[in-house]
């Protein structure tokens, strides 16, 4: 219900290009006003909309996927306390507001991802939560940093300051953004955090949290302007997981490195300047990304909590509709025409083609886009016609708890984007020459008949499991071993400067230490003064005796 309301008043909101700020001002000192502000447009009502809608059906599918978990009450409360703090940060066009939030974001996340608690999930928590600090310290940056401003309110000094004077401001944003949407070089967290269970990645690690970062930017639109830097990166990363996805043999690490090539595209169109374009696509990718995991759940919970695709086979004889939900969201997410993903991310290429690139970044966006299609037919190909016989000594079962919700989200899945591109892009003319409007069409046809009819599997199975090419693009070019061995010992240094300096000389010298001393002193001045009182009264005494006999 609330979800209905909010995409109800965000569509109004479009249609009558308003934005409602709520303004509280809690206490001010120094000229400086500590105000709690929210923001309502049609952005932050939409998407606010967007999160209520989908952490609503995966609350639906959790009693079934989590049914007899010993802690399923502290996994709900979890879950509610995310989408509190996801909803904070949306409204929220307050610098300290958004922290607050957007600490609620990190803190809930490693609750999720150590929910399982063994080793595996430890580390993937401990790397999750030490990748999103980065971020965290750059948003406490940038708060103090606006202090010179006299306002925590970035959404104002946009339009008040030029890009030279916010320019500090403006990098220390898109390093948070970077780390909190898993941009390179911060990626290796987010297929990690996959050790969290099925329906918090449904939520958290493909449609909400990861996104948080690119709506930052996309509320900084105005400072950001075309930003280069943000282009080359969001390519880099793009392309890096599509590649890196098509030699996984996790079937949730392939979804996770789907969402970072998708998250790739966006901060690719916010280089660009599309912001709009940009929010469009994370509102499609939202609905068919979080169907893709849930099906993928089903097949997990089917298959005994079994992840690994190469054990996977005949899954569409056992589990049909599930089967149906998740191609059709394959479909939608390699961009087939007129469901959700070829409104948005289609969009967004072709835009890319008609303007000024570089032949590098031309061949970089179309090989992504290919790297799309050939790793959902190849995660279609392990889960459905391999291992044919396998399913023989499997009892599996589709559960109604679990296919409802999957049912409300195939419908958005097909029909969101024609509905949300008639309101938002209601006029839209792209000029491109024939042969460069078909390019990726055609690519994206002949190298689906020659991957799936032409290339044997097997062999491709050979090269991904002996090659040690195939290990460094599989293992996404040695990201999660540079984050997590390169770094220990900067780590163990820290643990030294800890001891040595902060919890060492700057505690005897400074703060506590210098309480103790000054304690220490006056108590010894105490004795003194009192000694010396009494030496001073008797000579006071004396003297005034000795004039008064005088």
């Amino acid at each position: 219900m609330a979800s209905l309301i909010s995409m109800r008043f965000g569509l109004l909101y479009f249609l009558s290009a308003e934005t409602m700020f709520v303004e509280w001002e809690m206490f001010s000192f120094s000229s400086t006003s500590i105000i709690m502000i929210l923001i309502f447009d049609w952005m932050s009502l939409s998407f606010t909309g967007l999160v209520m809608f989908i952490s609503s059906m995966v609350l639906f599918y959790s009693i079934m996927y989590m049914e007899g978990d010993k802690f399923l009450t502290r996994f709900i409360f979890l879950v509610y306390f995310f989408v509190l703090s996801m909803v904070f940060m949306i409204l929220s066009p307050n610098m300290i507001s958004i922290l607050l939030g957007w600490d609620g974001l990190g803190l809930v996340s490693y609750c999720l991802v150590i929910y399982y608690q063994n080793v595996k999930s430890a580390n993937a928590g401990m790397i999750t939560v030490l990748s999103n600090r980065v971020g965290d310290v750059a948003i406490l940056l940038c708060i103090s940093w606006l202090l010179n401003f006299g306002s925590w309110n970035f959404f104002y000094s946009q339009f008040v300051y030029s890009y030279e004077v916010v320019s500090f401001m403006v990098i220390l944003v898109i390093l948070a953004a970077m780390t909190k949407s898993a941009q390179m070089p911060f990626s290796a967290w987010l297929p990690a955090a996959m050790a969290a269970p099925t329906p918090v990645s449904a939520l958290v690690h493909s449609s909400t949290l990861v996104t948080a970062g690119v709506y930052l930017l996309i509320r900084f639109n105005y400072t950001l302007g075309i930003n280069n830097f943000l282009l080359f990166i969001g390519m880099l990363t793009m392309f890096m997981s599509g590649l890196g996805a098509n030699f996984e043999m996790d079937l949730k690490k392939i979804i996770a490195l789907s969402t970072l090539s998708q998250l790739g595209l966006m901060m690719t169109s916010l280089g660009l300047g599309f912001y709009e374009y940009a929010f469009f696509h994370l509102l499609t990718h939202a609905m068919f990304k979080s169907l893709l995991f849930l099906c993928a759940g089903v097949f997990i919970h089917s298959m005994g909590d079994t992840q690994d695709i190469r054990a996977m086979g005949g899954l569409m004889i056992s589990c049909p509709v599930t089967s149906l939900y998740f191609i059709i969201s394959s479909m939608a997410l390699c961009g087939f025409p007129f469901l959700s993903g070829f409104f948005s991310s289609d969009m967004i290429i072709e835009f890319f083609f008609q303007g000024k690139m570089n032949l590098i970044m031309g061949c970089l966006m179309v090989l992504s886009t290919l790297f799309t299609l050939t790793y959902s037919v190849r995660l279609l190909y392990f889960s459905f016609f391999n291992n044919m016989g396998n399913r023989y000594f499997l009892s599996l079962a589709e559960s109604i708890n679990m296919l409802i919700p999957m049912t409300f989200l195939i419908f958005m899945s097909v029909l969101a984007g024609g509905w949300l591109s008639v309101y938002l892009f209601p006029m839209n003319f792209i000029f491109l020459p024939l042969w460069l409007k078909l390019l990726v069409v055609t690519m994206i046809f002949s190298f689906f008949f020659i991957y799936f009819f032409l290339v044997d599997f097997k062999v491709m199975k050979k090269i991904s499991s002996t090659s040690g090419l195939a290990y460094f693009l599989g293992s996404m070019w040695l990201l999660p071993f540079i984050s997590t061995f390169a770094l220990t010992p900067i780590i163990k240094y820290g643990v030294k400067i800890l001891n040595l300096v902060d919890q060492g000389w700057v505690e005897f010298l400074g703060g506590q230490g210098f309480i103790d001393k000054s304690k220490f002193i006056s108590s010894k001045a105490d004795v003194l003064n009192s000694v010396s009182m009494k030496f001073f009264m008797f000579s006071f005494f004396m003297g005034v005796l000795v004039l008064f006999l005088a």
